[in-house]
């Protein structure tokens, strides 16, 4: 080994040090704050656990809607060719580079009492601003596009020729999508749920905002950290490491072996 190969593999050693423990410090900070006997007592809070029910209940609802209508959307987005295409992709990601209180904003403008949709909504009869609803728009609007952008990425990356072998063999485009596309793009999916849902679990600032932060209502996890600032520093860390659990559970979930394999084609159409 040469001595500037060793110089440049050293360099390379001391980056990654640096960077480990730049990221794993606070970390590492957080977890030493509070004494783990004391963890149980403090989660025990009725503040606590009332942001962790009102965060658990709106994340799933946000996790269901964007599931269940992002996935077939993205799929459109992928497979189809229209004019416009990369203009719509651009928009879907938009969300994602906006900032938390620029998102609640946005929110509040759309379905605010004042706001473009909101004042037919409130001539009806339906408000939506700090309510649980909101909540939900807001997880969903912030985490969404971390779903789509992935699930459109694993569509792209299907090998067509199975999708053709399929139609040809006799299947129906939702065939096509239930038993091909979506388990061979099943681990990418999976990876996108669990950014989106990570995103959703932390989000604040669109929520503060549009949902504001009353508690046992619209009060999730991460309000609860902030509320808990000026009142107890160990609950707050509390709070915190209970998020960092439930985020760290996500990326394990993200990182499991695959679950699903793609069915194979019968021979013959029938078999569809």
């Amino acid at each position: 080994m040469t001595l500037r190969t060793g110089l440049f593999l050293g360099g390379l050693v001391l980056a990654l040090t640096g960077t480990f423990l730049f990221l794993l410090t606070p970390i590492a900070a957080l977890l030493l704050q509070v004494p783990p006997r004391d963890l149980p007592t403090l989660l025990r809070d009725t503040a606590v656990s009332s942001a962790l029910l009102v965060s658990l209940k709106t994340n799933l609802i946000a996790n269901i809607l964007f599931l269940t209508i992002g996935t077939p959307a993205a799929y459109l987005i992928a497979l189809g060719r229209f004019r416009g295409r990369p203009l719509l992709v651009t928009l879907i990601e938009l969300p994602l580079v906006l900032p938390p209180a620029v998102a609640g904003i946005a929110l509040l403008t759309a379905f605010g009492a004042f706001g473009l949709l909101g004042s037919t909504l409130a001539s009806m009869g339906v408000v939506l601003p700090f309510t649980q609803v909101a909540v939900v728009i807001a997880v969903t609007f912030v985490a969404a596009p971390f779903y789509l952008r992935a699930a459109i990425s694993a569509f792209v990356a299907l090998d067509r020729t199975q999708l053709d072998a399929a139609r040809d063999l006799g299947a129906s485009e939702a065939v096509v999508f239930r038993r091909i596309a979506l388990p061979l793009a099943a681990d990418a999916l999976r990876a996108g749920w669990a950014m989106a849902f990570a995103r959703g679990i932390g989000e604040f600032g669109a929520t503060l905002l549009f949902a504001g932060s009353v508690a046992r209502l619209t009060e999730t996890l991460p309000l609860a950290v902030y509320a808990q600032l000026d009142v107890n520093l160990n609950s707050a860390v509390a709070v915190g490491l209970l998020l960092l659990v439930i985020s760290g559970g996500v990326l394990l979930v993200a990182k499991l072996p695959p679950l699903w394999s793609p069915a194979a084609p019968s021979s013959t159409a029938g078999g569809w």
